[in-house]
């Protein structure tokens, strides 16, 4: 299953950076140029940025786990983003 999300800011890259930087060291990361994909024991979650918005879409293989990573990633990004007094993002069901 799939979902997906994109959160609005000025510091989209810098973000996607940290949360690289971050997990790094913790999980396997793959980065290029303008994507960074993150190894979650539950699944995967793949990073692009585009125009002042960072791009988050989670596929893992059940719900339960999407919903563990979703967590996972969605409170990282939050407390990354606190200047900015982020919202709670909106996720979109691509796939089940």
């Amino acid at each position: 299953m799939q979902m997906d999300a994109a959160f609005a800011s000025d510091r989209a890259p810098s973000l996607m950076a940290t949360m690289v930087k971050h997990f790094g060291h913790k999980i396997e990361v793959e980065q290029t140029d303008d994507a960074a994909i993150l190894h979650f024991e539950m699944g995967v979650t793949t990073l692009t940025c585009e125009d002042r918005v960072l791009r988050l879409s989670l596929n893992a293989p059940d719900e339960a786990q999407m919903e563990r990573m979703r967590d996972v990633v969605e409170g990282h990004l939050m407390r990354f983003a606190h200047r900015e007094n982020p919202r709670a993002l909106v996720w979109d069901k691509v796939s089940d």
